[in-house]
């Protein structure tokens, strides 16, 4: 059997975070998150597959589909894989709070016409006033022919604004907080009114849509569009140690997992000798519950390991009837989600012992009632992967005091019976249309999570918990 190659090199933060950086500014919504990682797949020699066709899959293969253009897995089948083995798996999401335009939008109030938005996720909503504002996301187009296509929109420009009342209108702004109505407050306007004879929306906004897209408006079907701020991101701090973005929750983790696939297979041939499935899953609508077709409470990850682990994979013993059982004991989660890093001014909202600190290692996040679904085993799991590059580690709970967030982590653990961490980047202003979070990170992130897919299998075969 071929010798495996040590794992050492280490990732270069500085060129990881820019290169994030060109990643999130690209991924304005879901479709163009999924759409910027499949080009990076491709790239890296990952075959497309769907979900509609049987797999034929074979050892040392790189894999990928996508469900909706809003979610995606890919997948690396190891070159020692055998039916009952197991996967070793990272799971993140590709959504992020946002305002979505209505299905039916055009508004028009004192001479201004406006476009009518919802509320996506738990948004901090006061900071998406007096922001340039554009649009992106997904179009359904219909030709001459009578085909429907999907195609993606960004319209990088500041269409839509929110403008916040002065002052002098509202005195108590300060003194007795920032308060609005979603409904009636949170609209964007578009531009002063204009004679329209456009029913659903305002035919300025199609106009920048069918040009974007260089087609007729009357091509124009439904579509799934979301607001963004067009302030790209960037590098910040006294010493450039904070990248100041929006989405890093939780698009740093689905390009930390997709890169750390990519170099798991690019950097070195762990992967001919590995004995599992090396699996990245992004998931959509993790922001609103999880509960969708392309969200983690779906079939998604279940019917993808079913198949793998039913599939007939080219030199692999056929697999017997209970394969995909004995796989689900032998694999494990990281369940990537973003952390909170201790508040330079409400430090106090953070438990005494665990406030994480950006900059300074992966958050592992844990909670008594498994709002989190991290157990000693699986930190402990984490740990040596860890220590294999270096990699530091933070821990973090909630106050007693304080509600607890929860992640995509309890939900697969549960649905599956999948060993399972929780972990994440810390970052600050979590759900704020601009967030910060620490340039070392990106690096040390990319650097746990491919040496989980390098080193989980040999490490599992230390662990003894259940005979």
């Amino acid at each position: 059997m071929r010798k495996r190659q040590a794992t050492a090199t280490v990732t270069n933060s500085a060129a990881a975070a820019k290169d994030f950086i060109s990643f999130v500014n690209a991924s304005p919504s879901p479709f163009h998150a999924v759409a910027e990682a499949r080009r990076r797949l491709e790239a890296a020699g990952f075959s497309g597959i769907s979900e509609r066709d049987a797999w034929s899959v074979k050892r040392n293969g790189r894999y990928f589909f996508t469900r909706n253009q809003s979610s995606l897995v890919a997948f690396v089948v190891g070159g020692a894989y055998k039916s009952g083995n197991g996967f070793s798996i990272i799971g993140a999401h590709t959504d992020s709070p946002c305002l979505k335009v209505k299905p039916v939008s055009k508004k028009e109030t004192a001479g201004y016409l406006k476009v009518g938005v919802e509320t996506y996720g738990g948004g901090l909503w006061h900071t998406w006033f007096d922001r340039d504002l554009g649009v992106a996301g997904r179009v359904l187009v219909k030709a001459a022919d009578g085909s429907i296509t999907h195609r993606l929109v960004k319209i990088d420009e500041p269409i839509l604004r929110i403008p916040t009342l002065a002052i002098h209108l509202d005195r108590g702004v300060n003194s007795e907080g920032f308060k609005i109505n979603t409904e009636t407050q949170l609209t964007p306007m578009l531009g002063l009114a204009a004679e329209s004879k456009v029913e659903k929306h305002h035919s300025a906004l199609l106009s920048k849509i069918s040009t974007d897209l260089n087609i007729q408006a009357e091509e124009i079907g439904d579509f799934e569009l979301c607001l963004f701020d067009t302030h790209p991101s960037q590098i910040g701090g006294v010493d450039n140690e904070f990248i100041f973005s929006a989405r890093l929750d939780n698009l740093m983790s689905s390009f930390c997992s997709v890169e750390a696939l990519i170099k798991s297979v690019s950097e070195n041939d762990s992967f001919e000798v590995d004995p599992n499935i090396r699996v990245v899953t992004l998931f959509d609508n993790e922001e609103v519950g999880s509960t969708t077709a392309f969200g983690a409470d779906s079939d998604l990850l279940e019917v993808t390991l079913r198949r793998l682990a039913g599939a007939h994979v080219e030199s692999v013993t056929a697999p017997n009837s209970t394969a995909f059982e004995q796989s689900l004991s032998r694999s494990f989660l990281i369940s990537a989600d973003m952390a909170h890093a201790v508040h330079p001014n409400y430090s106090e909202k953070h438990e005494e012992n665990h406030r994480p600190k950006m900059n300074s290692g992966i958050v592992i996040k844990q909670n008594a009632n498994q709002r989190y679904a991290t157990s000693s085993v699986t930190t402990t799991i984490l740990r040596e992967v860890a220590l294999k590059r270096g990699v530091l580690l933070q821990e973090f709970v909630v106050r007693n005091d304080s509600p607890c967030g929860s992640t995509i982590g309890p939900m697969l653990s549960a649905k599956l019976g999948l060993r399972t961490i929780d972990v994440g980047n810390p970052q600050l202003s979590m759900h704020s249309i601009r967030e910060t979070c620490g340039v070392k990170d990106v690096g040390s992130a990319i650097d746990l999570f491919q040496s989980f897919f390098e080193e989980f299998a040999a490490v599992d075969a230390r662990v003894s918990v259940d005979l």
